[in-house]
């Protein structure tokens, strides 16, 4: 049996599985260190209350003969799908148009199938590292026309605004806003501007919205509130960091019905066909718990939590500006971006560690532009967070 040449275009670990080799080697090494785990993006606040309950409630339901429930509907449960587009959209797409899934890191590879071995793709950078070897996985990145996997490069101390009308014609754009890692989000006339761009030239735009939830004020938390969007972009959105779901796996992706390919065939269609070929469907429990998420209780917990992550994040990035560091999130998002003096982010994850016992995350692994920085998360218990401002003070 022939190995998947693709694989020869990915390091030999993914990004975070690389960082807890370094740290349990370190941790090995250095056993009377006390390190605070501010790198992994994982959520730490338990669930809220009344969600909880409906989790219980539901694999409760499962004993009973009347209640019962095999395999769902190939989309997902109606009545969240109903939700996902009443309660995060205000209905300005349809459940029909709404995709169920166990998490947008699935979605973002099942998507890959739909593109095809000779999709041109452009990714956000820095940006979640999942795009990149997701697209290295579908094909190759160079092929008889030159690259077909680029970056556009968008640092918060340089220029936010991806440069599209470098992408070519037909091509693949992943986007994320509030962005990960940096923690930028983009304006509505950034955004519009964006849109306008991929309908001119044809590119279909995948936007993530995994961190939709943190997002403070009028900036837009859907692309869908940008007239035309629905006509070149697929969104995807996630309740792991929203309503800490990460270890229950719910996710969603909306695929537009005025969304088609160049020969007028829609691509809601092939998504269709592809999810029920390759999915089964996410797990009627977290199904269950996401529909209590987004009823009025529901949201009032996962409120409560999002400002205190983002609470964790403020203050982080408030300790790191007293120590001249060069910073940006922290406002719309529950990470904040540092620029390091170190040419090597790696150098400068290492620094973070011996220096304070801090695990942050290496800007590398998000993309070329993330090389000389670091990502440090404010998901965290508060006391600790409060530990790691204390020895940040004390570099």
């Amino acid at each position: 049996m022939k190995r998947n040449p693709f694989f020869l275009q990915l390091s030999p670990n993914y990004l975070f599985r690389e960082l807890k080799n370094r740290v349990d080697n370190f941790a090995l090494l250095n056993p009377e260190r006390s390190l605070i785990s501010l790198g992994v993006g994982d959520t730490t606040e338990p669930l809220g209350t009344t969600i909880a309950e409906s989790l219980s409630q539901a694999a409760c339901d499962m004993r009973d003969q009347e209640l019962y429930m095999g395999y769902g509907p190939d989309q997902g449960l109606l009545p969240l799908r109903e939700k996902i587009a009443s309660v995060l959209y205000q209905d300005i797409i349809s459940p029909d148009e709404v995709f169920v899934s166990d998490g947008a890191k699935c979605d973002i590879a099942r998507l890959q199938v739909l593109f095809g071995q000779d999709a041109v793709v452009y990714i956000q950078d820095p940006s979640y590292p999942a795009y990149a070897d997701s697209s290295r996985l579908a094909r190759s990145i160079v092929g008889k026309e030159g690259h077909r996997l680029s970056y556009l490069s968008t640092l918060p101390e340089k220029d936010t605004l991806p440069h599209l009308e470098a992408a070519p014609e037909d091509a693949i754009i992943f986007l994320c806003s509030p962005n990960n890692p940096t923690g930028v989000a983009f304006q509505r006339s950034e955004l519009s501007s964006l849109v306008d761009i991929a309908q001119r030239k044809n590119q279909l735009i995948v936007y993530d919205v995994a961190y939709r939830a943190f997002i403070q004020g009028d900036l837009p938390r859907s692309i869908y509130e940008i007239e035309g969007a629905k006509k070149c972009a697929i969104e995807i959105g996630s309740f792991s960091k929203m309503a800490g779901f990460s270890g229950i796996r719910l996710g969603w992706t909306v695929v537009p019905k005025d969304l088609t390919y160049s020969n007028g065939i829609t691509i809601h269609s092939d998504f269709l066909r592809l999810v029920t070929t390759t999915f089964n469907g996410a797990s009627i429990l977290s199904q269950r718990g996401g529909i209590q998420a987004l009823s009025p209780e529901g949201l009032e917990e996962i409120e409560r939590q999002i400002l205190l992550y983002l609470e964790n994040a403020g203050s982080l990035k408030e300790a790191l500006l007293k120590k001249n560091f060069i910073v940006s999130g922290g406002e719309h998002s529950p990470y904040v971006w540092i620029k390091t003096e170190h040419t090597s982010s790696w150098d400068a994850f290492d620094y973070f560690l011996q220096e304070t016992g801090i695990i942050v995350t290496p800007g590398i692994g998000f993309g070329p532009s993330g090389e000389g920085h670091v990502r440090i998360s404010g998901f965290g218990r508060p006391y600790l967070i409060e530990s790691a401002i204390r020895r940040i003070e004390s570099l």
